[in-house]
C-alpha cells in the first residue's frame, strides 16, 4: 500500500477551484486499491470536519488555504507529512519556499504540480509576484518530480530552468451528468433562453480572462450571452457589471455550483467562449470540450495545446465578433479529443504511476 499525502488545496469535498476538483477525482472510484491518500484541508475553509472522504483520510490545518495564509498553510502541512508517507504531492508553489528545509528531514519522493505560472497573473504585483517566482524556482530545483499540466508550461520550464517535467493534464468528464430532458427544459425556461440560441462563458472575473473582450464583442453583435462569474470580486468585475448589466442580450449571473444548471447551460449553448490568457490547461475549458459544442478560445499557446489546435481563436473584440457571427463548428472534434486525453481515470493513473 502506497501512502500519499496531498498538500496545497482547500480540501474536499471540492467547492473551489481546479486543484480541489483534481483531488476530488483522483480519489474515490478512480483510485487504485494500492493507494491510500491523506489530504490536508483548511478548517477555516472547510468548517464541516470529516475523518474520511471517498476512502481518503483528511487532516485539518487551522489556516486559510488561499491568499497570504496559503504560505504557512502549506508549510505546516509539509511539516505534518514528514513521516508516515511514501510520497508527497504538493499542488501549487505557495509553500515551496520551505522545500529545501523539508527535504533535509523527508527522504520520500516529493512531487510538485507548479500550476499555471502563477507569478504572471495580472492580479499579483510587486513583492508577491517576486515571491511566487522565487517559490516556483525553488520548487523546480528541489522537487523530485515536477508536473506541468500543459505543453506550453512544459516548454517554459525546460527553457527557463533546463529541467524536464512530467506532463499530466486535467480531467473534465465529471461535468457531464445524467439529467432528464424535462429538467433541462425547466432550467432553460428559468433563465429565459432557448437551446442553441445563446453562447456562454464561465470564469473568474479577472483581467487575464479577457472578460471585457467577451462582453464588448457580444454587445456589438447583439447575439445572446450567458456569462457566469464572481461579479463582486474586485474593481474590474464590479466595473464590468455596472457597464454591461443593462445590455438586453447579456445575462450576467453570479457563480453557479449547481451541477444540473452548469450541465444544462453547457449542453445547450451555441458557442462556448473561453477568454483565459494565463495558466496552463484550464479546467473549465477541458470540461466544456466534453459537451461537443463549438469553442471560441483566446489565442495563447495553452489554449491551442489543450484543444489540439481544433478550436477557433481570437485576440481582439473584432476577431471574436467575427467568429460569433460565422457558423463555425468544431464541437465533435473537441469532444473526441476530450474523451481521448482528459478522462479522470486516465489522469488518476498517470498520477499513481509517479508514486
Amino acid at each position: 500500500m502506497k501512502k500519499v499525502a496531498i498538500i496545497g488545496t482547500q480540501g474536499v469535498p471540492a467547492s473551489y477551484g481546479g486543484f480541489e476538483t483534481l483531488v476530488e477525482n483522483i480519489i474515490g472510484e478512480n483510485c487504485s486499491n494500492g493507494i491510500q491518500y491523506t489530504i490536508f484541508c483548511s478548517s477555516k475553509d472547510m468548517p464541516e470536519r470529516m475523518d474520511e472522504y471517498k476512502g481518503a483520510r483528511l487532516k485539518y490545518v487551522p489556516l486559510k488555504a488561499n491568499g497570504v495564509q496559503s504560505i504557512p498553510y502549506d508549510i505546516i502541512s509539509m511539516m505534518r507529512s514528514i513521516c508516515g508517507y511514501d510520497a508527497i504531492l504538493v499542488l501549487g508553489v505557495s509553500g515551496c519556499i520551505f522545500l529545501p528545509v523539508f527535504k533535509l528531514f523527508c527522504r520520500k519522493k516529493v512531487i510538485v504540480n507548479i500550476d499555471g505560472l502563477e507569478y504572471r497573473r495580472a492580479k499579483w504585483k510587486g513583492w508577491v509576484k517576486r515571491f511566487l517566482k522565487l517559490s516556483e524556482k525553488i520548487a523546480v530545483r528541489f522537487a523530485d518530480v515536477i508536473i506541468t499540466d500543459n505543453k506550453g508550461i512544459q516548454d517554459y520550464v525546460l527553457q527557463e530552468y533546463k529541467k524536464e517535467t512530467t506532463l499530466i493534464a486535467y480531467g473534465g468528464n465529471h461535468a457531464v451528468i445524467d439529467i432528464t430532458k424535462e429538467r433541462e427544459t425547466e432550467i432553460l425556461q428559468h433563465y429565459n433562453i432557448e437551446s442553441g440560441k445563446y453562447s456562454m462563458c464561465v470564469c473568474r472575473i479577472e483581467p487575464e480572462n479577457n472578460c471585457h473582450i467577451t462582453l464588448e464583442a457580444f454587445r456589438n453583435s447583439k447575439e445572446k450571452l450567458v456569462f457566469i462569474g464572481n461579479w463582486q470580486r474586485n474593481g474590474y468585475s464590479r466595473k464590468l457589471r455596472e457597464e454591461y448589466n443593462n445590455c438586453s442580450n447579456i445575462i450576467m449571473l453570479d457563480s453557479i455550483y449547481d451541477l444540473d444548471i452548469l450541465h444544462t447551460l453547457r449542453n445547450n449553448t451555441k458557442f462556448y467562449i473561453h477568454g483565459h490568457s494565463a495558466g496552463g490547461t484550464n479546467p473549465s475549458l477541458v470540461e466544456a470540450m466534453f459537451f461537443g459544442r463549438p469553442i471560441l478560445a483566446f489565442d495563447v499557446i495553452y489554449n491551442r495545446e489543450t484543444t489540439k489546435e481544433k478550436a477557433h481563436y481570437y485576440t481582439s473584440i473584432e476577431e471574436l465578433q467575427q467568429l460569433i457571427e460565422q457558423c463555425v463548428d468544431n464541437g465533435k472534434e473537441l469532444k473526441d479529443i476530450a474523451q481521448e486525453h482528459y478522462t479522470w481515470a486516465k489522469i488518476a493513473s498517470e498520477y499513481e504511476a509517479l508514486y
